[in-house]
């Protein structure tokens, strides 16, 4: 089967993604109608026979007006993470099915937020802001170690499961909040319960509505000595300006942040300057050529479509209540 595709995305962007062997294994399938183009570039005449839209960041909102220019759109290869930029009531109401690449993407932030968890558990980053600060390296004290110690997760979504998973192959003790699922050898705890007792705290959840501000100042206040917050997530998910209370007044914890609200900080904040911060710039999620994984995934949908198959990384109205 040949169906009529169009390749639209953030240009600079779309080699990362659809790269030699993605593009390839895609027409296999889809007879492209025109060069990659950005969301601003597409006409009506462009729309009017294109049946799947292969897309990623930057993709077309698709809204009544979009949807009336393309009647033969039947689904969207979305390879990226989440679909809300792109879905609407109308394309719901459509039927326009969607599959998303969130799934890849959640491999490099398991893989980071791995990375962190052990390292905060030997407070690798405390003895290296202070060898830099100092001049001279700290007496180790108060390192957790691996063996025994007690990792909270909050959320066991896709990036959740995985950091979980990950962790199985060390010595430490899982336990996890979420309200929705489990995962057989994760301890289920209230959040309250797995900020008090975590050595490490790692934030997988996604930021909505509900979620935004839950990482309470009490919540960080509440962390027992010398533990750490790793944010892998969203910044949204913190009340921001608690921490940056508590860690100023509890020099023993700690904080992993990968994403902040706003991102960046605002210039002159102290998030930029306090000894118990480390800041990276969103590195956790896909970078460079970790990309393509996204378009070998849209692929790989697109080769279930055409026979017939189940999708596995479709999205729903009813399962992006849920998800980011």
């Amino acid at each position: 089967m040949t169906l009529n595709g169009l390749y639209v995305m953030h240009l600079h962007r779309f080699d990362d993604v659809y790269g030699p062997l993605e593009r390839q294994a895609l027409e296999r399938h889809l007879r492209i109608a025109a060069p990659p183009m950005e969301a601003e570039q597409l006409t009506p005449e462009l729309l009017a026979e294109v049946e799947v839209l292969v897309t990623s960041w930057g993709g077309p909102r698709m809204d009544a007006a979009f949807l009336a220019a393309a009647p033969r759109l039947r689904l969207v290869l979305y390879g990226a993470g989440s679909v809300r930029p792109v879905v609407t009531p109308e394309s719901w109401a459509r039927g326009v099915r969607i599959v998303s690449a969130a799934a890849a993407n959640a491999i490099p932030v398991t893989e980071f937020a791995l990375a962190q968890i052990l390292m905060s558990l030997k407070q690798v980053w405390r003895h290296l802001l202070h060898a830099r600060s100092e001049g001279s390296l700290p007496r180790r004290a108060n390192e957790a170690g691996a063996n025994g110690s007690v990792v909270g997760l909050v959320s066991l979504g896709a990036t959740g499961r995985g950091t979980a998973e990950r962790l199985a192959c060390h010595d430490v003790v899982v336990q996890a909040y979420d309200p929705f699922t489990t995962i057989d050898g994760v301890r289920p705890v209230s959040l309250e319960e797995l900020f008090a007792t975590s050595d490490v705290v790692s934030l997988h959840a996604p930021l909505l509505e509900q979620t935004r501000g839950m990482i309470t100042r009490e919540l960080i206040a509440s962390m027992r000595p010398y533990a750490t917050l790793v944010n892998t997530a969203r910044g949204g998910l913190v009340d921001e300006a608690g921490l940056i209370e508590v860690l100023r007044e509890r020099p023993d914890l700690f904080a992993v942040l990968d994403v902040t609200d706003p991102e960046p900080p605002v210039p002159g904040s102290p998030l930029y300057t306090l000894p118990n911060v480390v800041l990276t710039p969103h590195l956790a999620g896909s970078l460079g050529t970790e990309r393509r994984r996204q378009g070998r995934m849209m692929a790989e949908e697109l080769e279930r479509y055409v026979a017939g198959e189940p999708l596995l990384h479709e999205i729903t109205e009813k399962r992006l209540e849920l998800l980011a």
